[in-house]
């Protein structure tokens, strides 16, 4: 029987490796090769045909895409305590969408832009009416001032756009909120005509097809479109899909959100619940993606006033806060078919954290209470790795009497586990129960926005990011070198080296894992030694039945 304590370290690495490369694999197929262009798209319908309420004075629309990707613009400088946002007077859209509390992947002293037009990216919130003489985004505004900044003492920062026709004039209206990811966009319709209209409003997030800022190859996540109602609760739908129209997704509802996921970071629209609307979402092309709805009008008689809106969050993927916001918007943190004991995990590690005030800490504390609520299932396969490292010098005495006789050497061998009462797969199997939860946690520590800039001690400033002296990923090299020695040595010399040379080359991989999952899973090597070590000691100190040197 080969060292089992190894086996399951390389199934639990193997486990982690083909889920990343899976998860690799669905990005890569998602990216088209050439990145988005730089030149005024044309020709490209973005103004989604209507179908609700199709009444006859609505005209369908089908205006080229304005110059989304032109650098110079006329824009409104908006600035919050969390967002910094330019607003394009051509269309009233959110053309750059900065978050000044959250750095970007490559400089720590550099704001994350979540919205951009420019290095060769494209992401934006657009938002417009549908209907005779109504503004889209392509048309437009006015607005009385170009900088709005939310002051000292205020919770909330309008800004308000204007459109003006022969039959309609229209305020559009953006509401920040201190402290808030949240923002609300509302349409208010003056109707000049005599006769009644049903407008639809429609809004829609358009991106390209790149990757996600602090995705990397080895712990690559989602980065696409997602959907959720009721009906069918939360559903992918990747840039993939979106190339091939194979679309399995709820159209026509009354509640629930659409958006674009990525690595730690969410936009989504949030429709009032109780209103009829059609979702939509579809490849443009050049590797561009639009996802959005249409929303069902409500009837504004001549010479009258109605309303339209919805919420846009753009911003991390901060669980308790997104629950608040909309039903089922916490899913875009996406643990996968792992989420039933994902989700119990992270909850306790935000208890814990709420109560000593540091993640790094908390991931410690957390790994401690695992390995005590598996202690039995260790202790037993443990007890039976160590009984089987002290039948390892008669296993290798088998080995010499039989030579290169296979066929009675596994019978010797199994005729000694019978007389000696071991079941060589006793050491494997409780440790692999408990790989789901190894693993479920991985993937709470890999998702996981809080630990974004959270630091431990010392060095460790970024749980998100890798230990920048690599002491972490050493440590746990050397942890899992102990864990071999520990290990019973198959009789086969071959094999022995094998699994000698192991822990040594799977550790590689974690010079490059973020610092939480490194102590992580550190600490639970440092447990799992003393317990193992604590066990063969003992067992070590009887002499089996017969013992035969």
């Amino acid at each position: 029987m080969d060292s089992a304590r190894i086996i399951a370290t390389v199934i639990f690495v193997g486990s982690i490796i083909l889920l990343g490369d899976a998860w690799l694999k669905k990005d890569q197929a998602l990216v088209v090769n050439s990145p988005p262009s730089t030149e005024p798209q044309q020709g490209i319908t973005t103004v989604p045909t209507p179908t609700i309420n199709d009444d006859a004075n609505r005209q369908n629309i089908t205006e080229p895409l304005n110059d989304f990707a032109s650098v110079a613009g006329d824009y409104i400088q908006v600035t919050t305590d969390v967002f910094s946002a330019k607003i394009d007077r051509l269309g009233g859209g959110i053309k750059e969408l900065t978050l000044i509390q959250h750095h970007s992947k490559d400089s720590k002293t550099e704001a994350l832009k979540l919205f951009d037009i420019r290095g060769g990216r494209t992401y934006i919130a657009e938002s417009g009416l549908i209907g005779d003489g109504l503004p889209n985004h392509n048309t437009a505004f006015t607005s009385d001032i170009s900088e709005y900044s939310l002051m000292s003492g205020r919770d909330s920062l309008r800004v308000v756009l204007f459109s003006n026709s022969e039959k309609a004039s229209v305020e559009k209206t953006y509401t920040f909120y201190r402290g808030s990811y949240a923002v609300d966009v509302d349409y208010k319709i003056a109707n000049k005509t005599n006769t009644a209209i049903t407008p639809n409003a429609y809004f829609q997030l358009l991106r390209d097809g790149g990757g996600a800022d602090g995705d990397t190859k080895l712990q690559p996540t989602y980065t696409g479109g997602a959907v959720y109602s009721e009906e069918t609760k939360f559903n992918k739908v990747d840039f993939k899909d979106m190339d091939r129209a194979k679309l399995n997704y709820p159209k026509t509802v009354n509640d629930g959100w659409v958006g674009f996921v990525q690595h730690y970071f969410v936009a989504a629209w949030l429709p009032e619940d109780g209103k009829a609307r059609e979702n939509f979402m579809r490849s443009l092309g050049n590797n561009l993606y639009a996802m959005g709805y249409v929303e069902g009008g409500t009837e504004i008689f001549g010479n009258s006033e109605g309303t339209l809106g919805a919420r846009l969050y753009a911003g991390p993927q901060e669980q308790n806060i997104l629950k608040e916001l909309a039903p089922g918007l916490d899913l875009v943190v996406d643990y996968g078919w792992l989420t039933i004991i994902a989700s119990p995990l992270f909850w306790l590690l935000s208890a814990i954290q709420g109560l000593v005030g540091n993640w790094g800490w908390s991931i410690v504390l957390l790994t401690v209470i695992i390995k005590l609520v598996f202690f039995p299932l260790s202790a037993a396969g443990y007890k039976s790795m160590a009984k089987m490292r002290v039948m390892a010098p008669r296993l290798k005495t088998l080995k010499e009497t039989y030579g290169d006789d296979k066929q009675k050497f596994q019978q010797a061998m199994m005729d000694l586990y019978r007389k000696e009462k071991i079941n060589p797969l006793g050491g494997c199997l409780p440790i692999l129960i408990q790989i789901p939860f190894f693993i479920a946690l991985y993937w709470v520590l890999l998702a996981s926005v809080e630990l974004r800039d959270a630091p431990f001690i010392f060095w460790i400033t970024d749980l998100s990011a890798k230990d920048p002296y690599y002491v972490l990923p050493i440590l746990m090299a050397l942890s899992m070198v102990a864990q071999s020695w520990l290990s019973p040595t198959p009789p086969d010399p071959i094999q022995a080296k094998v699994m000698k040379v192991m822990p040594v080359v799977f550790s590689v991989f974690f010079f490059f894992f973020a610092s939480g999952l490194v102590l992580y899973w550190l600490v639970n090597n440092v447990l799992s030694i003393a317990q193992q070590w604590t066990i063969t000691r003992a067992i070590e100190g009887k002499k089996p039945s017969n013992a035969k040197q």
